[in-house]
């Protein structure tokens, strides 16, 4: 282990314990890092700003300067960016169109896109453009995995109907979206397009906050021929690896 593998594993090791702080020992024995090495690395860390130490309780935790780094990396994330490889693998999976989407306020947006052209039907889909929450699979489980206050003030509103199987009624919603919360998943069964299903689950952080949600879409007749088994095993299992990912770069 070369010292700045042994500096950024002494600093992960601190701030994974930011509020109580760690001692000098309890560091030396969590790392495995020799004394010296701890002890060396440390000093240059303070120094520089990155962390701090308290004579009075003998813990270090991180400091300002650390911060800062995190705003300003977290103020230029691109979350597409890293979704977009495993979107890529779902669409080379299934086939099919997949969509990674986000909440404002009271409307979805579309963050990306990957495309399927065997379908014959028109997608109104495009990156940036908005969608409904209360009638697609992205935008029920943005809406079942948020603030309950929050989500009861969108569903009071009038529910817009796009196709005869589109959900209007809020308390009928609001039972769908208990199930998606409790299954991990959410379906769109034509309720925003004749002839369209979706599949959709969230993106999530090590706290279980949802910072995103996943698709995919196809043909209902997909449903018809074989069920979508397939399709929801799929789609789990991508936004589970783009949650692990977002846990190990401990995004909120």
């Amino acid at each position: 282990m070369n010292t700045l593998t042994k500096a950024f594993r002494i600093i992960e090791e601190i701030v994974s314990h930011q509020e109580r702080g760690l001692s000098f020992s309890e560091i030396v024995s969590s790392t495995n890092i020799p004394k010296a090495s701890t002890h060396r690395i440390l000093k240059a860390l303070v120094e520089m700003g990155y962390l701090r130490y308290d004579p009075e309780t003998g813990k270090y935790r991180g400091d300002l300067k650390l911060s800062c780094l995190a705003s300003e990396v977290m103020a230029h994330f691109d979350l597409k960016s890293y979704v977009r490889p495993h979107l890529m693998n779902l669409h080379r999976e299934t086939a099919h169109t997949c969509h990674l989407g986000i909440r404002n306020g009271n409307i979805g947006i579309y963050m990306d896109k990957i495309e399927s052209r065997d379908y014959g039907i028109k997608l109104f889909s495009e990156v940036g453009k908005s969608f409904p929450l209360h009638c697609t699979a992205l935008g029920k489980v943005l809406l079942a995995f948020m603030d309950s206050e929050k989500r009861g003030e969108i569903l009071k509103d009038e529910l817009e109907s796009f196709t005869p199987k589109t959900i209007t009624d809020s308390s009928i919603l609001e039972k769908e979206l208990e199930q998606v919360r409790e299954r991990g998943y959410a379906v769109d069964r034509e309720e925003i397009t004749r002839g369209i299903m979706c599949v959709g689950a969230p993106v999530c952080n090590t706290e279980g906050d949802v910072l995103a949600a996943i698709s995919l879409t196809f043909p209902s007749f997909i449903n018809e021929d074989r069920g979508i088994t397939k399709e929801i095993d799929a789609v789990m299992r991508c936004s589970s690896a783009i949650s692990d990912l977002c846990g190990k770069m401990k995004l909120k």
